[in-house]
């Protein structure tokens, strides 16, 4: 930029400008190219202006020499100030890939979860129908059970009741078997008895032995006469 018109004749005094040789750094090195400008822009403000023309007077060599500078100098800067857009572009791009795969990270593990939950749901499910089987199976088999423990009692007691039955079908048998034996030695008893009394009173006629009752026993005899 150009100063305004300034009324004074003479230049004031100012420090000599650093001439091309000595540029002025950045803290990597390189030319600083705004610093670069700034002097440039000092040049003019530094120089002779001539009053009411607007025109200043400026020391060519020093001017070109440190236009030189700056011109030579804007390359790399450019291509700086470009690697420093491609190395933003580069940190975004990664910071949108990174943020991509949190994202894809949390939709996976949200989806997991989802799964998990729907297998917990499936499982509770079929634990609560497997219960309710195990219930039934449970109440049907003990209904089974008890059905066949009411058969097998009434399947006793008619066993008993048939063991009974032929106990005392065996014991009147036997019991009739007993008394048919006891009848015939009471048969034989009486004959003898006979005998002896025949044997003692052979005018006497012999007793008839009576018939044996229903029973298959014969009445008793009075005894003999004295």
């Amino acid at each position: 930029m150009l100063r305004p018109e300034s009324s004074r004749i003479d230049p004031p005094e100012r420090e000599e400008p650093n001439l091309p040789n000595e540029p002025a750094t950045n803290g990597s090195g390189g030319v600083d190219i705004q610093r670069e400008l700034n002097r440039l822009e000092e040049m003019l403000f530094d120089s002779f202006h001539i009053p009411f023309t607007g025109r200043t007077v400026v020391e060519e060599e020093a001017f070109l020499a440190q236009l030189d500078l700056v011109r030579e100098n804007l390359p790399d800067a450019f291509e700086k100030a470009q690697k420093i857009v491609r190395e933003r572009e580069e940190i975004l791009l990664q910071a949108e890939e990174y943020a991509q795969e949190i994202i894809e990270s949390a939709e996976h593990r949200a989806d997991e979860l989802i799964d998990e939950v729907g297998i917990i749901q499936q499982a509770e499910l079929e634990a609560q129908q497997i219960r309710q089987q195990v219930q039934q199976e449970c109440e049907a088999m003990r209904e089974q059970a008890l059905a066949e423990i009411e058969q097998m009692r009434d399947l006793a007691l008619a066993e008993c009741e048939d063991i009974q039955n032929g106990a005392d079908d065996y014991a009147d048998a036997v019991l009739n078997s007993i008394e048919r034996q006891l009848g015939e030695m009471l048969r034989v008893v009486r004959n003898g008895r006979q005998q002896l009394h025949g044997n003692s009173q052979s005018g006497q006629p012999p007793e008839t032995e009576p018939p044996p009752n229903a029973s298959g026993s014969r009445p008793a005899q009075p005894p003999p006469k004295k």
